[in-house]
């Protein structure tokens, strides 16, 4: 039996792709697992190094530049982000033919469509060859290469429960965001221990910063901006900042003993894991390792993200009282804001407790399990 997953763009899209390539060769160690990522991904080692990938293959794939809010009179005058659109279209044609030429060679029984822009040409292709198709959206709005790739897929496994999304319900099939194994809840002897692992004194506050594998501007500059002055407030603070590739000036020249900046970490876990709290996107597939790892979160959504999931993620969080949720542009003019926030955080172990149990709450375990029993069937039949 050979399966063949797709999905990249970000760490976001591959890191639980891989969760479910390690389930399914847990379940069935026959099968052939082939990965399909973007020519150039940043990310392509996380895949060439992965145990349970069998092979790995690239195409060209482009991206479909939209921002939420903008209103049609600015996409028209946007000439530069149109002219990458129509470049990025004619890399969308060149993938389908690659993506035709390596399934007709491969004849996989069935794929996996993660989402990201480099399953569009895949999933059309799935679609010409007659080949399954399963697609998994973490977020609550589906994504765009999901809809446009997935049209005719077999089974749409969700996030969020069924009514949440506009596909045929008898094709949704319910199973929770995709987690590394990696992730687990974490006791205070776990707790330590990554402490221990990084370096970390054992009475240390920390906090934990991320905007993704790739950092997040705004919030790097809000961190740069007030970092000296939590610090100074804190003695006891450690700051661990995965700023993204390419951002490691992010500080500036301020240093400190208690300032660990890294533009990505492998085992981000350990991080994570030893941290009190937790400053985030609102990317799903991240809030749910937190949660699995019942942690308290600052959640400040990324605005402009197609279809605003970004902010519709941190709207649910925050009905159900399971993150405290910043906006972009409050905290980018007001950067005491989340000052205040994380102090709150760290002063009150009940509200932190409170919060962690809350977003555990919402997490499915073994959502990645579920998939790759789905996936087996699929490429049974």
């Amino acid at each position: 039996m050979r399966i063949l997953l797709t999905g990249g763009g970000t760490g976001g899209h591959i890191t639980p792709l891989l969760a479910v390539a390690h389930e399914l060769k847990t379940l069935d160690p026959s099968c052939e697992l082939i990965y399909i990522g973007e020519k150039d991904g940043k990310f392509a080692q996380l895949t060439e190094e992965h145990h349970a990938i069998d092979g790995t293959f690239t195409i060209s794939a482009g991206k479909f530049r939209r921002y939420y809010g903008e209103s049609w009179l600015s996409r028209m005058l946007d000439w530069r982000t149109n002219l990458l659109n129509i470049r990025d279209a004619v890399r969308v044609v060149v993938g389908l033919v690659e993506a035709c030429i390596l399934l007709g060679r491969l004849r996989p029984d069935a794929i996996f469509l993660k989402g990201g822009f480099v399953g569009v040409p895949t999933g059309i292709a799935a679609r010409l060859f007659g080949i399954p198709v399963v697609t998994h959206d973490s977020d609550i709005m589906p994504g765009l290469a999901n809809r446009i790739a997935g049209r005719s897929a077999k089974v749409h496994a969700t996030a969020m429960p069924a009514e949440h999304y506009a596909y045929p319900k008898e094709k949704v099939r319910h199973v929770g965001v995709l987690v590394s194994l990696d992730y687990q809840k974490v006791s205070p002897g776990l707790m330590q221990g990554y402490r221990t692992d990084l370096g970390l004194p054992n009475d240390a506050e920390v906090l934990f910063v991320t905007g993704g594998s790739q950092g997040a501007r705004n919030i790097n500059r809000t961190m740069a901006a007030i970092a000296p002055n939590l610090l100074n407030q804190r003695p006891r603070l450690h700051i661990l900042h995965q700023v993204g590739k390419g951002n490691e000036n992010t500080y500036g020249a301020f240093e400190s003993d208690r300032l660990h900046v890294m533009p990505f970490v492998q085992g981000l876990h350990r991080y994570s894991g030893a941290a009190d709290v937790i400053v985030t996107r609102a990317g799903a597939n991240t809030l749910a390792e937190f949660g699995i790892q019942q942690k308290a979160c600052i959640v400040i959504p990324h605005p402009f993200l197609t279809g605003g999931h970004q902010l519709k993620n941190a709207e649910y969080l925050a009905d159900k009282d399971a993150a405290l949720v910043l906006q972009e542009a409050d905290i980018s003019k007001h950067p005491e804001k989340l000052i205040t926030a994380i102090s709150e955080l760290l002063d009150d172990d009940d509200k932190r407790r409170e919060m962690a149990e809350a977003l555990n709450d919402m997490a499915i375990p073994d959502a990645a399990r579920k998939l790759a029993m789905i996936l087996l069937d699929v490429a049974k039949t």
